[in-house]
């Protein structure tokens, strides 16, 4: 039987959300209905509900999830009644090229539930990346559900849903970041931080932080930054390659998603170093290189989709790293809000006040 929750919707671009009914249905072939326990204010639920994303109003913002799931579909069999799970939004096909490749963490035809979650009235709701979790229940595709330690902190582990993954999967998926390498992170919030952890757990010998904020480096210093760039008042660049010998960094990750710190990140890397943009632009944002520097550079340079993650090989290990005190996922929970405090953290958020505001249910 159906159920009706309270969830936050975002009507329309710019207004702000507002706390609604909403009807779950139950679970259909492949489908699972989760009680959700904590959720994450990610900027991306901003960047819906300020219509970046696409303009399919009204949406149920909020992804970044962990919650013990309630009741599963026909042919389910991932997760069961009473799992602990964080939900994630690359439900992988098994059946597409990348699939098919052993490639699954770049599936091209992730999905999510075939049902539509709705407002009272009926109308049909888009949730944020397929999971709509600023809400009491929310219903996901089974594969959406990645069963973890019951033991973890559901506000911490629920981080592992998009931002915290991202980061520390755009060091060690992506990037590559090996023993010894040194690495370079410019933007220090929720992303770049957590970059900053995934270089600490992958053994870099140098880790540099560049932010324009003095209170996310110094955030950025007690997860495992080596050293610290205010870029507001030293050229980047400059300050990367005297920290380097002169040479720049092995890899440098860009947590902004702006042209501007794209290109230094181009030039604070070493010859035939890596860099990866795992900062989100927008659609008008372009950039301009020189071809010969691209080229006689050398190296790679490379996009982050999640920290390149697979969400059934990466949680678990994620939250046996951070059972074992070896991975500080408190450290991102900056504070815990009630459902109906999200508006407020969005402009926290904005603000630069916190790593990650938590709704806690």
């Amino acid at each position: 039987m159906a159920q009706q929750v309270r969830g936050v919707i975002a009507r329309a671009k710019g207004e702000p959300v507002r706390i609604e009914t909403i009807t779950v249905p139950d679970p259909g072939p492949g489908e699972a209905v989760v009680k959700v326990q904590a959720c994450g204010v990610c900027h991306t639920d901003l960047h819906y509900r300020e219509g970046g994303i696409n303009d399919d109003f009204p949406f149920l913002l909020g992804h970044e999830a962990a919650g013990v799931v309630e009741s599963v579909g026909e042919g389910v069999t991932e997760v069961a009644p009473g799992d602990f799970v964080i939900l994630n939004w690359r439900a992988v096909c098994g059946q597409c090229r990348a699939c098919k490749r052993g490639r699954p963490q770049y599936c091209f035809a992730t999905h999510n539930a075939k049902q539509k979650m709705t407002l009272a009235d009926g109308t049909e709701l888009a949730p944020a990346l397929g999971i709509g979790a600023f809400a009491e229940k929310t219903l996901v595709a089974a594969g959406q559900c990645t069963k973890v330690d019951p033991a973890a902190s559901p506000a911490a582990a629920g981080l592992l849903g998009c931002g915290v993954m991202a980061g520390l999967g755009a060091a060690i998926n992506t990037g590559g970041v090996g023993r010894g390498d040194s690495v370079a992170v410019i933007g220090c919030g929720g992303v770049g931080n957590a970059a900053v952890v995934g270089a600490r757990l992958a053994g870099a010998a140098k880790i540099i932080a560049v932010d324009i904020d003095d209170r996310k480096l110094e955030t950025a210093r007690g997860l495992g930054a080596t050293d610290t760039v205010n870029s507001r008042t030293s050229d980047p660049i400059e300050a990367i390659r005297e920290l380097t010998g002169g040479f720049g960094a092995d890899v440098v990750i860009e947590a902004v998603g702006r042209p501007e710190t794209y290109e230094q990140a181009f030039y604070a890397r070493d010859l035939a170093g890596t860099v990866v943009l795992v900062g989100v632009p927008t659609p008008e944002m372009r950039i301009d290189l020189p071809l010969l520097d691209v080229f006689g550079r050398g190296g790679a340079l490379k996009s982050s989709w999640y920290g390149d993650c697979l969400p059934s090989r990466d949680f678990p290990m994620l939250i046996d790293l951070y059972r074992q005190g070896r991975l500080d996922l408190d450290a991102f929970v900056t504070e815990t809000i009630a459902l109906d405090e999200v508006e407020k953290a969005f402009e926290r958020m904005h603000h630069g006040d916190v790593l990650r505001s938590v709704v806690v249910f």
